[in-house]
């Protein structure tokens, strides 16, 4: 499987969300795989590198101008969307770790208190994949330098936002991988 092969089905190259998805994806998987490495976690090396890679690749579906998307659907959504087009190109495993990466993981209870336009499922990561994947995401970002990794204190900052219990998720991550 490649991984800009896909994401050239829908990302036309050259465009700004093209360019913004393939640097942040390559930055996230190449966290990703360090980051399991050094934990010794044990995943494979090759399905990290794709599920990274795509992990984003529903946000042009989402109104994002700044970085370069105008479709119709909220930003919080691109995940939920991502698993649709990944289940679709025959990718399951893929697609549940583009769901799966949003914030720390999003709960039912998240969805319904927070009134989230998404299926009332829980979309937290749950394999170790989907872990690694989904912390490796929250130290890069797609707005200012897509290149530049976020330290820890950074990451933790962007995720205490969300409250309490998320920065709990993340602290933890940070002690099992950081």
């Amino acid at each position: 499987m490649a991984p800009l092969e896909t994401i050239g089905k829908f990302y036309k190259p050259g465009t700004l969300a093209h360019r913004l998805l393939v640097s942040h994806s390559e930055k996230v998987a190449e966290k990703a795989l360090r980051t399991a490495a050094g934990a010794g976690a044990g995943v494979e090396e090759e399905f990290l590198y794709e599920a990274a890679m795509l992990h984003d690749i529903g946000m042009f579906l989402t109104d994002a101008p700044g970085l370069g998307c105008f479709g119709s659907q909220p930003y919080i959504s691109h995940g939920f969307l991502g698993r649709q087009l990944l289940e679709k190109e025959g990718l399951p495993g893929h697609a549940l770790v583009a769901e799966r990466h949003v914030g720390v993981g999003l709960t039912v209870k998240d969805i319904k208190e927070q009134k989230l336009p998404l299926p009332e499922r829980d979309m937290t990561p749950r394999s170790i994949a989907e872990i690694v994947i989904c912390y490796a995401d929250k130290f890069y970002s797609k707005g200012g330098d897509p290149l530049r990794e976020k330290t820890a204190e950074e990451a933790r900052r962007s995720i205490a936002r969300y409250g309490r219990e998320k920065l709990k998720i993340f602290d933890e991550w940070l002690l099992l991988f950081g």
